[in-house]
């Protein structure tokens, strides 16, 4: 069954963890129904990502597991 969540991730030194990521997340695009990104102006190698996701529980967990591998990355998922 398909759920709808929200996921946020935190980018740490944006520079080393975002090619990666970005790789993680075009894997996964086909669960990704919106993508919000933001960096505080003030403090340039941070950032915040949040998806709306829609999508297999087991395949949204493996990809946030996926994505907490990655040095510099913080993942929070919640169900709606």
């Amino acid at each position: 069954m398909d759920n709808l969540s929200v996921m946020s991730i935190r980018v740490d030194h944006r520079t080393d963890s975002a090619p990666k990521m970005q790789e993680i997340l075009t894997k996964n695009g086909d669960i990704i129904i919106g993508r919000f990104g933001i960096h505080d102006p003030g403090e340039v190698d941070h950032g915040l990502i949040t998806l709306n996701l829609r999508g297999d529980m087991g395949r949204i967990r493996g990809m946030a597991d996926s994505l907490e591998a990655l040095d510099g990355i913080k993942v929070n998922h919640m169900q709606a």
